[in-house]
């Protein structure tokens, strides 16, 4: 297996773009996923590419027909139109389960048994514990020692997730890995990767075959995505993905992470510490091109009050 280098990652890439904005169903859309979805829609239709609507339920026990409903309704009313069918992550899963054994015929993967609580309990008291750009704990190997030694009983009537073994893949690279970054502008910069920050992470869900990192790898080779557009809080997730794309032979799209909406405590914008929704501000009166405009997406004056 080959790396691409600085110079193939961040060629022209395929024209005309094509781009995603992949919303989960377990709450409704604030102004940080307006920005997301604005930028990746006026995006691909400045450059006559095409701007496709994932819904990632792949959470299935928060995943809601009615959040979902109002992604449809809130896109609508800022004026987003996307191409072609809507594609859902739980119609995918067989994708996901294939991609996994294509890992576990390597070696690449094992299973665990372990759940959160037992891994805290393990690196407890090693204050020096490496953590994952999460903050999350690294899995201490308790599971992959069980795997090498043949003690298979030890997994008996348990939930069973897929890690990947970290070590082991980065072993099988043989040159530089890393993507092409353009942030919000027209400059690219190649991004040296670095997947050993995640240690061995999930990639196969205890619940389903699958988890986010392995989903949206085969989900955007699968849709043909060339330019991913998407937040910084999951700029460091893209080494973990540019890894799955090495090692599952996909191609390696575009990056451009963009900047985070906060609100006026300097918090980003998110559904679990209870974000204003746009149904919410437009329950207040507030129009798509106020949004628009509170978003730096258009030169006007906006009201106050809409973080």
């Amino acid at each position: 297996m080959q790396p691409r280098s600085s110079q193939d990652v961040c060629g022209t890439g395929a024209w005309p773009p094509v781009v995603r904005f992949a919303p989960s169903p377990n709450g409704y859309l604030h102004l940080g996923h307006a920005y997301s979805a604005l930028r990746n829609y006026e995006f691909a239709r400045r450059h006559g590419g095409r701007f496709l609507l994932r819904i990632e339920d792949i959470d299935i026990g928060r995943a809601r027909p009615e959040f979902e409903a109002a992604i449809f309704d809130d896109l609508a009313w800022l004026g987003i139109e996307w191409d072609g069918p809507v594609r859902r992550q739980s119609d995918y899963f067989s994708d996901y389960a294939i991609a996994l054994e294509k890992l576990a015929a390597r070696g690449l993967i094992y299973p665990c048994v372990c759940t959160r609580a037992e891994i805290q309990i393990a690196v407890r008291g090693h204050s020096q514990w490496q953590r994952d750009p999460d903050g999350s704990p690294h899995y201490p190997g308790t599971c992959r020692g069980a795997v090498h030694a043949g003690l298979a009983y030890t997994m008996a009537d348990r939930p069973v997730s897929q890690r990947i073994d970290m070590s082991y893949a980065i072993s099988l690279l043989q040159g530089p890995l890393g993507w092409c970054e353009f942030g919000e502008g027209n400059e690219s910069r190649f991004v040296s990767a670095e997947p050993s920050s995640w240690g061995d992470a999930v990639v196969g869900r205890k619940d389903v075959p699958g988890s986010y990192h392995i989903a949206v790898v085969i989900d955007d080779a699968l849709q043909g995505v060339t330019d991913v557009i998407r937040g910084m809080d999951l700029f460091e997730a893209t080494s973990l993905h540019r890894l799955l794309q090495e090692l599952l032979d996909l191609p390696a799209p575009n990056y451009r992470h963009h900047k985070l909406i906060e609100d006026e405590a300097g918090r980003k914008l998110s559904k679990s510490i209870g974000s204003m929704s746009l149904r919410e501000l437009r329950s207040q009166g507030v129009t798509p091109e106020q949004i628009r405009a509170r978003l730096g997406l258009i030169e006007t004056v906006s009201p106050a009050g809409l973080v």
